[in-house]
Formats: C-alpha cells, sequence, structure tokens
C-alpha cells in the first residue's frame, strides 16, 4: 500500500475524539498490535459508533469516547494491509470502562511480549468489563486474567487454547460466553454480537437492536442465507423468553413439546402458547424447527458428523424430516448446504 492510500486508511479507520468528551462518556480501549484481524478491531469499533450516531440523532448526548490504542504507533498494520492510527498505552489507573482485546495473525507474537501482557492484566483491573474477541482469547488468557473462567474463542482455535491454558475452562460452541466481568467471543464476526451485548447492557435491548437492524443493511451474508441466527431473529425488545430460546438451543435433541416449553416458561400451556405468539409471532412448533436448523446448520458447516447424526442430535429424528426443513425455511437441502458452505 503506498503511503497516501495508507493515510487516507488511517483517517478513514481512526475515532474523532470530541474536543470536550463529556465526563460521563464511557471509554473503551480496543487493543492493538501488528497483524490485528482488521475486523476484530473495526466490527465492534462500528457497533459503539453507531449506538454514538443513533443517540446523537435522537438528540442524547453520545455514551462511548473509543480509542484504539498500541504498545507501538503511531500507526500499527492491521490485517488486509490496512494502517490503523492509535493512541499510546493508556496509564495504569487512568480511567476505562471496557478494554477489548482483539485477535489475529499477530497474536502469538503478541503474547510473547511481556511488557504487553503485564500491561493487559494490570488494565483489565482496571476496567469494569473486559472483553476479547476471537483469538484475542489467547493474550486475555496469557495475562492469567481467565484463570478459572469460562471462555471461548474461534472454532478452529478452541482446542489449542485448552491445551496451551488448561487453567481456562474453554468452551466450543457459543457466539460468546460471559463469566462475571469478562466476556469471550468465537470467531472473527461475532466481535459484532459480543459489542451488541455490551451495548445492551448499557443502554437497553432497544437500543441495541436499532444498531444491529442499521448494521445488517451493510453487513449481507454470501449464499443468500440468514443475516442473523435463528436465536437472535426470535429476539423482541422485551426478550422475554430469551432464556427459554438459550435452554432450547442446549437441549435441541430433547422432548421439546408444548407441555415442556410451558414447563421451563413457568406457564400454563394456553398462557404461553398466546404470549410466545404475541412476542415472536411464531408458534412454538415453528420456532424449534428454525432453532434446530440452525443448530444443524453450524454442525454441517463446522463439523465432519454424518448428516443422519446430525439430523439426531438437533432433534429431528431422521434424515427426511431435517431435508424437509431445510427446503422449507433455507431453499436447500442438507447435502447442498454443507457442499457450500463446510470449511
Amino acid at each position: 500500500m503506498d503511503k497516501a492510500n495508507l493515510a487516507r486508511h488511517v483517517s478513514a479507520m481512526t475515532p474523532k475524539p470530541p474536543h470536550s468528551p463529556p465526563k460521563d462518556r464511557r471509554v473503551i480501549e480496543v487493543l492493538a498490535y501488528p497483524a490485528v484481524q482488521l475486523l476484530d478491531v473495526t466490527g465492534p469499533l462500528q457497533v459503539f459508533a453507531s449506538a454514538n450516531a443513533l443517540s446523537a440523532k435522537a438528540g442524547n448526548a453520545e455514551p462511548y469516547d473509543v480509542r484504539v490504542v498500541a504498545k507501538d504507533g503511531p500507526t500499527v498494520q492491521a490485517s488486509a494491509g490496512v494502517g490503523l492510527a492509535v493512541h499510546p498505552l493508556p496509564t495504569i489507573g487512568s480511567a476505562v470502562d471496557t478494554l477489548v482485546i482483539p485477535g489475529g495473525d499477530g497474536v502469538n507474537a503478541a503474547t510473547a511480549d511481556a511488557v504487553l501482557v503485564d500491561w493487559v492484566r494490570k488494565r483489565a483491573g482496571d476496567a469494569r468489563r473486559t472483553a476479547s474477541v476471537c483469538t484475542g482469547a489467547f493474550l486475555l488468557a496469557a495475562s492469567g486474567a481467565l484463570d478459572g473462567r469460562r471462555a471461548v474463542t474461534h472454532w478452529g482455535f478452541w482446542q489449542e487454547l485448552a491445551e496451551r491454558f488448561p487453567d481456562v475452562r474453554v468452551e466450543s460452541d457459543p457466539i460468546f460466553v460471559r463469566d462475571g466481568s469478562f466476556w469471550t467471543s468465537a470467531g472473527v464476526t461475532s466481535g459484532i454480537d459480543l459489542a451488541l451485548a455490551l451495548v445492551e447492557e448499557d443502554l437497553g435491548r432497544a437500543t441495541a437492536l436499532a444498531v444491529a437492524r442499521y448494521l445488517v443493511v451493510f453487513l449481507k451474508r454470501p449464499g443468500g442465507q440468514a443475516q442473523f441466527s435463528e436465536v437472535l431473529s426470535l429476539q423482541t425488545t422485551d426478550d422475554r423468553f430469551g432464556a427459554l430460546h438459550d435452554w432450547i438451543s442446549g437441549h435441541l435433541a430433547d422432548d421439546l413439546s408444548l407441555s415442556t416449553l410451558a414447563k421451563q416458561a413457568g406457564m400454563s400451556e394456553r398462557s404461553f402458547s398466546r404470549h410466545y405468539a404475541d412476542a415472536t409471532g411464531l408458534t412454538p412448533a415453528r420456532a424449534i424447527e428454525r432453532l434446530r436448523v440452525e443448530g444443524a446448520r453450524h454442525l454441517l458447516s463446522e463439523t465432519r458428523l454424518p448428516i443422519k447424526r446430525i439430523a439426531q442430535r438437533c432433534g429431528f429424528g431422521s434424515e427426511e424430516t431435517m431435508r424437509r426443513s431445510f427446503l422449507r425455511l433455507l431453499s436447500t437441502s442438507p447435502q447442498d448446504y454443507r457442499a457450500r458452505f463446510a470449511g
């Protein structure tokens, strides 16, 4: 990349701090280092920037003061040949709300940098909450901050994370995991999901959903498949059934009859059916079908399990039942979906 293009990239990628930021703005520090994954940095950045923009449009103060920080500057070369303008590492003890640790090809070199690892450990102690994106979990784990905690990383690296850091309780499947004040997320774009969850915690579900709807215009997934997971598509502003959806996703092969769901939700069957349809626009049976297809999509694209076993594991009972659900919801068969999207 020539110097002129690099300068334009630097200007475009750097958040512009206000001249006099309000004192109640939440300071978000996103760490950068050589060969950091660009989207691990810019995905969460855009979520927070969009929350600021929506707040300003509504006539409210911008809630976030976002800064990209690095040990070495004034620029850091990220993936895709993009240069990021950065601030120096803040002094330990200075005000910070949220620390975000991205991943990328340079994460192993970062974990070998004793000065940087020590800064991450101490800065995580300053922050109200700390989050990692993708393989950024390796740097956070190297600091000791994840010892004894649940954590997740990119599906292709979770076994390595577990082997290198046996004190970390590594999980392989979730999009993101929260354990106390520490949040970790799966691969690359899941940093956007994580940042949306942080916005929801700060500003409420309605604001987080508004940001998600805005961003989906620009983040189209390949192949015409669904933009979001079925769990997210079933969310509503009050999300009274969010915990139930999480439970269903973990029990796809179990008995998910109306009586079971109503009991899990703490309602009578009649009341549950009525309130669920009002909240989601779907019958419980249709919602379960969507969640089972979502689970099957994950296994088809990320494992080599036989399709028959995937159908059983996701609660379809037979390959033919799963095939009909795929054709109805995705207009493709499980075999064609695997051929197109398997790693």
